[in-house]
């Protein structure tokens, strides 16, 4: 497999901050290091303008004993009196992580430093934390401040998104870009001619075994990508700084979900990684941001990815991943819900005509680029109701897909599929996850999904006939995903999500299938796969989305559309419903400001209104309402020039010039620390606690999961009762405990099961998938008749099977299974 590229590390993972005592030029100093402290930069921050940001930086790379001597000199040159003892001239104020960015309100300038971290994930050696904590530092001296008495309220609205709660970043890895475009980056033809020279700088610190040989130094690739702004939150923070400083300053975060499992397969280890990227254009809160805006984007849009990785192998370049995207957000159209009725469901209305469907042509032209044709869209809103609601939205959508659809060729047309899930969630005779797994199958066969490895052999001696019929693209390198899923419903929260989770469950076998660990692309709900660990996720994912859009978690999770919810979920679906309603009258509108104020979409100036006193902020998320557009967007040709010619590819994926210009390409000496993900990833350097790595943190499905009883399969395939899960047995134990209890039990761990357990499990597995579609429910539960005495040697096993007859009575039917003697 050839892979031209690697993802450069920023040489920037720990910050220094430092301020001179100097009273006469008083100056801020960061220093940057990469993590073994070899590489070092400085960036000078000027104290002394009132309003403007003055930063220097020289762009060197300084070894350890370089910039020691450097801050020595500012140490000695800032004190007080020339040779005095006891005095400090260059004091350090606080360690940091990253830069979140720069940000003016009515007076100077504010730096804000990420001081705490945590790791939540890791994708093919590449690090993803989590903003734990934050410092917003004032930069402009005291002795030049110029004070407003409204600067303290602006800092307290940006303050109110909190930093710390679902904001992400990695030092190597592109968040804002799917695997699938970062994999297709660094497999994607090399020019030399468009490179940057041998960077030099890290051979004094490497070592290279050829270097005395004779042979030459061997060269490898460094790639900068250019992120999507669409979802990365701080990039108007970073905008004033972008073009000053060296690229290894900015950290991109996007804001959303991110986490991570480990799925154990008889032993083989492969993370599970749900990543949601929340778009910062038109965001904002439940019921004040509703609809599209003038430029295409919608509200609490959403592009969720679920990456499958065989973590025996961790290299991104060397191991086998997949990953299948999908993506929620409001119905692109012109409407809202006025909040001022203070009623639980405000009506819908449609504030605008669009007759040519202009809004939902931008939004699909944006979709078509970054995910290639075709583009599904499930629309899950209600169709009949005693009063006109969420029927008014379905009846402006469809004509407009039907519009925007007789301009593009058939076979790159857009999809509509409208399903009234609440209708059928009332009803009895239906089962809505039947349907929805229906839909999700045909679904993943339309687009595909992506793997980075060609069909192994063990698909050609175990064939699946639903495995040819895979939509997506084959390349000599694996597949790509071709299209996305578009879900919605009014709010995009708790019938979404179960929908995403059920195509997720149908696309997670086949992407097990794709990387050879399972045999046939089909899970079953009620294993540690599926109805814990994946499951578990998916509702961390839905909370998460919902919290930060609706002001409180689901309502109604998988369990409920499966009807097996406990009896005790109905009241926290109550409480759950207040707790959205209350947010929504009474600290939304705050929560709004706040995101404004954050993303900079709304820049506070002396000469304008205050935030607080704007009656609205329609006219500051739809620009072209104060200015005239210069080029009227065509109703016909309505998607972007050239984009018909790499359908049904992306056309952000395209090798073409425009998405060149966008990636910064370096040769690099093949042992620079730069590159070495190793390094970056393990920190030889640095003395760790084994009970205290992420490996051992991270949720484990063998650990969490699994049963102890001995005698059970352990295949996290294996359909279970509810209580034979390992949480009855750790549940209250704390993550720790758990990691030694673990350790201690793995002794006394169960055996492999026997050749005739083997078999008699794998017909019930065949028995249960004939009957999945019927209304009795079948389990089979291995059990012991009498206690066996220590002069016994004989074990006898039975099965008891429990079926429901039609006379509503429990018959019991004893089956010998084996007779073992020891």
């Amino acid at each position: 497999y050839n892979y031209f590229f690697l993802f450069i590390i920023s040489t920037i993972l720990h910050l220094f901050y430092y301020f001179t005592n100097c009273i006469f030029f008083p100056r801020y100093f960061l220093v940057g290091s990469n993590n073994a402290q070899t590489k070092h930069r400085v960036l000078k921050i000027d104290r002394t303008e009132p309003r403007d940001l003055v930063i220097i930086d020289d762009k060197h790379v300084y070894s350890q004993q370089e910039v020691r001597e450097l801050l020595g000199r500012l140490d000695l040159g800032n004190r007080t009196k020339i040779g005095q003892k006891g005095s400090s001239g260059l004091s350090r104020a606080v360690s940091a992580y990253g830069i979140v960015g720069f940000v003016r309100f009515l007076e100077g300038y504010y730096i804000v430093l990420i001081t705490k971290r945590r790791r939540m994930a890791d994708i093919g050696g590449h690090s993803i934390y989590k903003i734990e904590d934050t410092n917003m530092i004032y930069i402009p001296n005291d002795s030049v401040r110029v004070t407003h008495p409204d600067e303290a309220r602006y800092v307290r609205i940006f303050q109110n998104v909190d930093l710390s709660s679902n904001f992400y970043f990695s030092y190597s890895y592109d968040l804002s870009h799917s695997l699938q475009y970062n994999m297709t980056l660094l497999q994607m033809p090399c020019d030399a001619g468009e490179s940057e020279e041998l960077n030099t700088s890290g051979r004094q610190d490497s070592f290279d075994i050829f270097e005395e040989e004779g042979i030459p130094t061997q060269v490898v690739h460094g790639l900068i990508n250019e992120p999507y702004a669409k979802y990365v939150w701080n990039v108007r923070l970073l905008e004033k700084v972008k073009d000053i400083v060296h690229p290894d300053w900015l950290l991109y975060i996007i804001h959303g979900f991110c986490g991570q499992s480990k799925l154990l397969i008889y032993g083989r280890p492969v993370h599970v990684t749900l990543i949601a990227r929340r778009s910062s254009r038109f965001a904002g809160t439940r019921f004040l941001k509703r609809g599209a805006n003038c430029e295409g984007d919608v509200a609490n849009e959403v592009e969720t990815e679920q990456i499958i990785h065989d973590a025996s192998v961790m290299s991104l370049t060397a191991g086998s991943f997949s990953s299948c995207v999908q993506v929620r957000g409001s119905v692109p159209l012109y409407w809202s819900q006025d909040i001022s009725t203070m009623m639980p469901k405000p009506p819908i209305r449609l504030d605008q005509a669009d007759p040519y469907a202009h809004v939902a042509a931008l939004h699909f032209d944006q979709m078509l680029q970054r995910f290639g044709s075709p583009i599904i869209i499930l629309n899950l809103v209600k169709k009949r109701e005693k009063r006109k609601h969420e029927k008014i939205l379905s009846e402006e959508f469809y004509p407009a897909i039907t519009n925007l659809n007789q301009f593009l060729p058939p076979e790159h047309g857009i999809e509509y599929i409208a399903w009234d899930m609440a209708r059928y969630t009332k009803s009895k005779l239906c089962n809505v996850l039947d349907r929805l797994s229906m839909i999700a199958e045909n679904v993943v066969k339309r687009t595909g999904f992506f793997v980075n490895r060609p069909d192994f052999y063990c698909h050609t001696l175990r064939p699946d006939e639903r495995w040819g019929d895979l939509g997506g693209k084959v390349t000599p390198n694996g597949r790509i995903q071709t299209g996305v899923l578009r879900t919605n419903c009014v709010d995009c929260l708790d019938r979404t999500n179960t929908a995403q989770f059920m195509v997720g469950k149908c696309a997670l076998a086949y992407q097990l299938y794709a990387l050879g660990m399972i045999d046939k692309p089909k899970l079953q709900f009620d294993t540690d796969c599926v109805s814990r660990l994946f499951e578990e996720l998916y509702e961390d994912h839905g909370d998460t989305l919902s919290l930060q859009y609706g002001g409180s978690q689901l309502v109604h999770r998988v369990k409920t559309y499966r009807k097996i919810a406990p009896w005790t979920q109905h009241s926290k679906d109550i409480m759950q419903t207040l707790s959205r309603y209350y947010s929504n009258a009474f600290s939304d509108a705050d929560r709004q400001d706040a995101i404004n104020l954050f993303l900079q979409v709304f820049q506070p100036s002396e000469s304008k209104p205050h935030l607080w006193e704007l009656p609205t902020d329609f006219y500051l998320h739809h620009s072209d309402t104060m200015v005239l557009p210069h080029q009227q967007h065509s109703y016909t040709h309505w998607w972007t020039d050239g984009l018909l010619t790499f359908l049904p590819s992306p056309y952000d994926e395209a090798q073409c010039e425009k998405n060149r210009r966008k990636v910064a390409v370096k040769r690099m000496n093949r042992f620079d620390e730069s590159i070495d993900i190793y390094t970056e990833f393990f920190k030889p350097y640095e003395l760790t606690s084994f009970d205290d790595t992420f490996s051992i943190a991270m949720t484990n499905s063998s650990r969490e999961f699994m049963p102890k009883t001995v005698g059970l399969d352990p295949s996290p395939f294996t359909v279970r009762k509810p209580d034979e899960s390992a949480k009855s047995v750790l549940g209250s134990k704390s993550s720790k405990e758990e990691a030694v209890l673990q350790r201690k039990t793995a002794a006394s761990a169960p055996p492999p099961p026997s050749e005739e357990q083997i078999s008699s499990s794998s017909e019930d597995d065949s028995e249960e998938e004939r009957e999945e579609d019927g209304t009795a429910s079948q389990r089979s539960t291995p059990i012991r008749l009498t206690e066996p005495s220590d002069s016994s040697r004989l074990h006898e096993v039975f099965t008891i099977k429990h079926a429901l007859t039609p006379a509503t009575s429990m018959q019991y039917v004893i089956v010998k299974v084996s007779q073992i003697q020891s």
